[in-house]
C-alpha cells in the first residue's frame, strides 16, 4: 500500500493547513464556538469538515483497490486525482469567497474517485467470489 500511503500522507499535510486555518481564523476572530455569525470561518470550517468526511472513505477504497494488485498507473490516477479534487476544494472554501469552479471541480472529481473506486472494489470482489 506504499502508493496510497503517499498520497495519504500528502492528504494528511492539506489536513493540517486546512485544520490551522481554522485556528488562526478561530484566534483572530475571538471565535470559540462554531462560527461565531461569521462567513469566513464558516467557509474555512466546512471545507475543513467536508475534507473529513469524504477523504476517508476516499483513502480506503483506494487502499483496497492497491491491495488487490491493480495496476499502479491506477492508484496514482486515483491518488492524484483525490489530491487535485481536495486542494481545489480546500483553497475554494478555505482560501477564497466565492470560487465557484474550485469547489464544484473539486466535489466533482472526488464523486468520480469514491464511485470509481468503489466501483473496482465491486468488480474485483465479485471476481474472487
Amino acid at each position: 500500500m506504499q502508493t496510497t500511503m503517499f498520497y495519504a500522507g500528502l492528504l494528511a499535510i492539506w489536513f493540517f493547513v486546512l485544520s490551522w486555518r481554522v485556528i488562526q481564523k478561530r484566534t483572530s476572530g475571538k471565535i470559540n464556538l462554531g462560527d461565531g455569525g461569521n462567513e469566513e470561518m464558516l467557509r474555512r470550517i466546512r471545507g475543513h469538515a467536508n475534507f473529513a468526511e469524504y477523504v476517508p472513505m476516499a483513502l480506503i477504497l483506494i487502499a483496497m483497490v492497491e491491495e488487490t494488485g491493480m495496476a499502479k498507473w491506477v492508484v496514482h490516477a486515483l491518488g492524484g486525482a483525490l489530491l487535485t479534487a481536495r486542494l481545489l476544494h480546500g483553497i475554494a472554501f478555505s482560501f477564497t469567497e466565492k470560487w465557484f469552479l474550485g469547489r464544484f471541480v473539486g466535489t466533482l472529481i472526488t464523486f468520480i474517485v469514491i464511485v470509481s473506486a468503489g466501483g473496482l472494489c465491486v468488480w474485483k470482489g465479485l471476481a474472487a467470489i
